[in-house]
This record gives structure tokens, sequence and C-alpha cells, in this order.
């Protein structure tokens, strides 16, 4: 009797661990409740069951192409700042200034966010251009009449278009900033007309669109890396470069240049993007609060952007002869660039070129 009675024990014993086991199995098929160290730049998943909030934990790489003292790094911080604020710590963004992250390589940074490589960039328009032609549009001649047309165009069907664009890449688009209008700049004499560019050498962006737009213009596009502008213009070997105000005032080409035209011939805009596999993997609240910290981030940038352009102007005047073209001066101009449209239109897309025209 007394073997008898330990071996029903034993069978009892042994049934109650496995019972223990499978329920054991069974919990730990959950999610894990935020007990799992922060998210690597791949993790995925929400770390959420159905019925709590998220709980996961990130630390995400942001890839920023300029330096710490733009308003593009300044915007930056503030979308960290803010996805840390609302997620209560567990959205941590790391920022990489001169795109750390690809080694300096502009094009490579938009790549590897679409490889999954990098989790985060803020990216101008131009550089995404260099991945796919397409992108070029935003830069089109004269598609933009001033900053009400760029608010209006890029807040309504035309920035749709471009962001679904960017999710036909794999990326997820966040928010929109705007590097600005690119104005022109020379050392020889005001730009009031076409003829007035003829033979002239002006450094351009090495994008294909640009070289074909200045040769219409008559003027001899030289393409050549940023650093070796300044000391290019100093020399003469170049009679003038085109960029937004706040590149040519901080980088003082008022002291090796005289002449400057106000034309806003061409626009540049700023990506904030993220991965979207990515993206998708998050709990939707992450993905709200992500959103919500770039809308404020971006507008930011932008409010930051035409303040400090406003005051650069002002200076500007002061250093160099600032010319405005009239309405007739700039219909010139414009009709001249027409052969862009036809030969780049295809690249484009009619449909997308027709989101920022309508």
């Amino acid at each position: 009797m007394k073997r008898t009675g330990l071996i029903v024990i034993a069978m009892m014993l042994a049934i109650s661990t496995f019972l223990a086991a499978c329920g054991n199995r069974s919990a730990s098929d959950q999610p894990s409740g935020g007990q799992t160290p922060a998210a690597s730049p791949s993790a995925s998943g929400g770390g959420s069951s159905e019925n709590q909030g998220p709980t996961q934990s990130y630390n995400f790489n942001m890839s920023i192409p300029v330096g710490e003292t733009s308003t593009w790094f300044l915007a930056a911080q503030e979308f960290a700042r803010l996805a840390d604020e609302k997620s209560n710590g567990r959205i941590k963004i790391n920022l990489f200034a001169n795109n750390q992250l690809s080694g300096g390589d502009n094009v490579k940074a938009i790549e590897f966010l679409i490889q999954g490589k990098n989790d985060l960039s803020y990216d101008s328009t131009i550089f995404y251009s260099l991945v796919d032609e397409k992108f070029g549009v935003i830069s089109a001649p004269f598609l933009f009449k001033d900053w009400a047309d760029v608010d209006q165009k890029l807040g309504g069907e035309g920035g749709e278009a471009l962001k679904a664009l960017l999710r036909e890449k794999g990326i997820e688009p966040l928010g929109l900033g705007q590097n600005g209008f690119r104005q022109v700049t020379n050392n020889s004499r005001q730009i009031k007309t076409p003829d007035d560019l003829k033979g002239l050498k002006f450094r351009i962006p090495g994008i294909k669109m640009y070289v074909d737009l200045w040769e219409l213009f008559g003027a001899n596009p030289v393409q050549m890396s940023f650093p070796e502008l300044f000391p290019a213009l100093q020399q003469g070997v170049v009679d003038g470069q085109e960029n937004p105000i706040d590149l040519i005032h901080s980088t003082k080409f008022y002291e090796v240049q005289k002449y400057l035209t106000m034309w806003n011939y061409s626009f540049d805009a700023i990506v904030m993007g993220m991965n979207k596999k990515l993206f998708d993997s998050l709990h939707p609240e992450d993905q709200e609060i992500l959103r919500e910290a770039a809308t404020a981030a971006n507008e930011y940038q932008v409010k930051l952007s035409r303040e400090k352009e406003s005051q650069q102007i002002a200076e500007l005047e002061q250093l160099m002869e600032v010319h405005y073209p009239t309405e007739e001066e700039l219909n010139a101009f414009k009709e001249k660039v027409s052969p862009i449209y036809e030969k780049y239109g295809p690249v484009w897309g009619q449909e997308l070129l027709d989101a920022f025209r309508n």
C-alpha cells in the first residue's frame, strides 16, 4: 500500500509540473509588457497587447546632412525632444550631423534609409533626385512663385503626391521642411534678363536638369564640390553661383560676390522620413507620436528659416547690390526654360507635375 501511495503521489507531482510548464509556455508567448531593452534600429513589434498601450522602448538613429547650427539640425532636436516627451521617455532619437552615418555621402544616406541601415533622416529633395529623378520635380524652374504658393502646394495635392512617391521608395514621410528658394550671385553684372547670364561661369548642383537649365540661359555651368566654391569665386575660376539665402549669407559669399538677384528660380524641400518597414512595425500610438512630433518640428523649422532669411536678406542688402526682378523680367526667364518641362516632364511624370501645377 505504501509503495502504491508513493507512486500515485509521484504521478500527481509529474502532472502538476507538466501543467505548470504548459502554463509558463503560454505566458511566454505573449508580449513582454515592456521588459525588453531599448530597441535597436531594426527592432520590430509594438511591444503591447490588444488591451494596453505601447510599452516597447526604442533607440532610433537619425541622419542630418548639415551642421548643428542649421535650422535642419535644430528642428531635428525639437523632433527628438517631442518624441521623448510624448512617449514618456520610451522613444529616444540619436542625431548625427553632416551625414556621419553614411560617411558624409548624401546619396548613401538616403539609400541607407531605404535599406533600413538608417532609421530616420532629414534630407533635401535635391539629394533624393540623385536616387530617383522623379523627386527633381520639386526643383523644376519657377514651379513656385513665393512662400504662400509653397505652403499651398506642399500642404495640398503636390505634397500628397510627393509623400506617395516616398512611400513607393520604402520611406514613410513624417513631414516636410523647407530649405528655401535658390537665388543667384555673381561678380560681373546684375542679372535682369536671360542675356545677362550669357557667357558667365556658374557653379551649379551636380544634377543633369540644372546643367541643361543653365545651358539654356547661355551660361557655362560648372560642377564642383561646395568646399571648393569660395576659393573658386575668390580667384575668378567661376563668376557666380546659386544657392538658398542661408548658404549665401553663412558662407559669406558677399565677400567675393557683388551682385545678388532674388528671382526664386528653384525651390528645395526637406523630407523628414523614416524607414517604412520600421514605421509600419510600430504600435499605432507610437506612429502617431512620431507624426505629431515631426509636424511640430517641421513647423518650427519653417518658422526659424523664414525669420532667419528675412534677417539675412536685410544684411545682404547692405553688403551687395540686390535686384528684385519685375514680373515682366521674370516672364522672360520663364519663357526661356520651357524646354526643361518638355524634356523632364516625362521623367517626372505628368500626374506628379500636374499635382504641383494645379
